[in-house]
């Protein structure tokens, strides 16, 4: 993916990072990894009881939900089958099986579709992929829409117990959202070990205050039963259409579990949410609807209302607590989505930093970290209550969500051969779901939803037109390179006119098909080569480190004495490649002579990209497609190249 950068090289841009490895179906699901989930992944979903009721019987909704006994016990049924339907079915028992290689999510759906597609249904499976981009760039919005509607709903807590402090919820908020960001290059899973602990006290206490609503209105079980929910749904459908896209939040998070798969295994996830968080959940939500049953008037704010009066300030600040990691599950997800979709070619390569041994799929990117920073705190200020972005936060998650099943139920077809009877009864059900979900947020589109829209087209644009000029510049990049077999021929038979120079000279290169661009140049233009030529490859292992016996393999390419070898160097993933001190471990015997690497010099190819007129792309999606050429990491500073002995040699490519 040499072609992924405004500074690319064929040098800098070694095999991409390995997919993530999951668990062997035999691996022990250790207590730690169950709690580390909860830490980082439940928080999305584990927060939504804060205020999905709540924006359910808001009475300033543009489509509010009178409150009566039967709407309550409707819209509480409706709030379980909901997510017992797209949660515990659609994720947990059909989506989680469908990794790649241990990753889930929308991405690694799309690399699934590409792999198990047959040649008929190859039409199919890039349509099908296109809306797998624009649900990843929806989740993209997830993530920005989370934090802030999660953190706001917490501190917002303190205009129950304290109406004096209502003009500093958006700055307590704002401070949150900067010290959550700023300790994501600590990794998930030391994020984890401190937020897992927190997340079961949280996940006990909305279970044991939901017990006392029930307690004090036990009829609200019969909400449980699924003909509550038909009945509201096809008996009020004028009110339960509506009531659907504040009913969504309680599924908030689904995508998030999906996609942080990586992180810690689908077993240990699963677990975590079939024995703590769906019954916590289930049970606040039960315990809300019979408080709001006894009062009408708690809707106001049933979830910090069904708390006793002396436990609601530790409530808040529990709450704030639980939204701030409810915001961790989101932004470990978008780092997941962001790296599968460099590796696919839909990003360029981010820098990615790897924060664990044991784990492959924990990573840290500094570019979206950022990014999703300012975006967090910008609709903070923006928006400025819950209420208001919570227009907005379904039909992100709707989007997702649907994109999601449809991936799935292709997936499940040509990778595993499901029935078409039992593919087409399982469409019917789960799509017609998603689909009513995402109908009724349509109908919040003036009141915020287009906000994600916006959010997932923006991106969406990125990515496609990221793809599309990376195939133009990859296939004029190979017409410039040019075969390597045949370049060394010419070198080694003399045919090319060329002056040999004392010294070491090294070079970069993706593989040993093609000629990196800086060795041609220095032959056809300045026409001299080093006496020892070493092109080398750095290939990234699914293993935190590589044993120093296996780290290199040399290869004289077909012609031995005649000072050009290439040399395969392989790193694990915990580990910063060297090239310097891997180009020291080599045997003379297999360098063909021992290598000057105190004054070797080492060259980078650069490629200037520059507008052209051929019409491949639009002119505005060219200048995008030069600009985000940009984000990629420095190359000799990753490969620990020294600074005054590399050599930059350019060349520019127009699209």
């Amino acid at each position: 993916m040499a072609d992924d950068r405004h500074e690319t090289t064929s040098d800098d841009d070694p095999t991409p990072p390995p997919e993530s490895r999951g668990r062997g179906p035999r691996d022990t699901v250790r207590l730690a990894v169950v709690i580390g989930a909860l830490g980082v992944v439940f928080g999305d979903i584990g927060t939504s009881p804060i205020y999905t009721l709540q924006t359910v019987f808001n009475p300033s909704d543009p489509h509010p939900v009178p409150v009566s006994a039967e709407n309550v016990y409707g819209v509480v049924s409706l709030v379980f089958w909901s997510v017992m339907i797209i949660v515990t079915v659609t994720y947990i028992l059909l989506a989680m099986r469908a990794d790649n290689g241990g990753e889930g999510g929308i991405m690694a759906l799309i690399t699934l579709l590409r792999r198990w597609s047959s040649q008929r249904g190859r039409r199919a499976a890039a349509v099908l992929a296109g809306f797998g981009i624009f649900g990843a760039s929806l989740f993209f919005g997830d993530s920005m829409i989370t934090p802030a509607i999660s953190v706001l709903s917490a501190v917002e807590g303190l205009k129950v117990v304290e109406p004096s402090l209502e003009d500093a919820v958006v700055p307590i908020t704002a401070v949150i959202i900067v010290i959550l960001f700023l300790v994501q290059r600590r990794g998930t899973a030391a994020v984890g070990r401190v937020f897992g602990p927190i997340m079961i006290v949280w996940f006990t206490a909305i279970g044991a205050c939901g017990v006392v609503g029930i307690t004090e209105h036990p009829d609200i079980l019969k909400a449980l039963s699924p003909t509550y929910a038909l009945g509201f749904l096809f008996g009020h459908w004028g009110i339960a259409f509506f009531a659907l896209a504040a009913i969504v939040l309680a599924v908030t998070g689904a995508e998030a579990l999906y996609a942080d798969m990586g992180h810690f295994g689908r077993r240990a996830i699963t677990r975590g949410w079939l024995f703590l968080v769906l019954p916590a959940c289930v049970l606040s939500y039960l315990g809300q609807g019979a408080l709001i049953l006894d009062d009408p008037d708690n809707i106001s704010s049933p979830f910090f209302l069904l708390v006793p009066g002396w436990g609601r300030w530790p409530m808040v600040l529990l709450a704030t607590a639980a939204t701030v990691i409810a915001s961790q599950a989101v932004i470990t997800g978008a780092y997941s989505v962001a790296s599968q979709a460099a590796k696919l070619g839909y990003l360029p390569r981010l820098r990615i930093a790897h924060t664990s041994e044991s784990t492959i799929g924990q990573i840290y990117v500094p570019w979206i970290n950022w990014l999703l920073m300012v975006s967090v705190l910008t609709l903070v200020f923006a928006f400025r209550s819950s209420a208001a972005l919570a227009y907005a936060f379904g039909m992100a998650v709707t989007g997702t969500i649907t994109i999601t099943t449809l991936l799935f139920l292709y997936v499940a077809r040509a990778r595993w051969g499901t029935p078409k009877w039992l593919l087409g009864t399982g469409a019917a059900v789960l799509l017609s779901v998603d689909l009513l979900f995402v109908a009724a947020n349509m109908t919040k589109l003036v009141h915020g939803a287009w906000l994600p829209l916006l959010i997932g087209l923006t991106a969406f644009t990125i990515m496609t037109t990221w793809q599309r000029g990376r195939s133009i510049v990859t296939e004029e990049r190979a017409r410039h390179e040019g075969p390597l077999p045949e370049f060394v021929d010419d070198l080694s038979s003399g045919d090319a006119p060329t002056i040999r120079v004392p010294g070491t000279a090294v070079f970069l290169n993706r593989g040993k098909q093609t000629a990196p661009l800086a060795l041609r140049a220095n032959v056809e233009h300045n026409h001299v080569r080093h006496e020892q030529v070493v092109i080398m490859s750095i290939v990234t292992e699914p293993v935190p480190r590589v044993p120093a016996r296996d780290r290199t393999t040399v290869d004289d390419l077909g012609y031995a004495d005649d000072g050009i070898i290439h040399v395969t160097a392989r790193y694990g993933y915990m580990e910063k490649p060297d090239v310097p001190g891997t180009l020291a471990l080599l045997d003379p015997a297999e360098t063909e002579g021992p290598l000057h690497l105190d004054q070797a010099s080492y060259f980078l190819s650069k490629i200037e990209l520059r507008r052209g007129a051929a019409p491949a792309m639009a002119p505005w999606r060219k200048r995008l497609f030069i600009a985000t050429s940009y984000i990629t990491a420095d190359a000799a500073e990753y490969f620990g190249l020294p600074r005054d002995r590399t050599v930059i040699m350019g060349s520019h490519i127009e699209i």
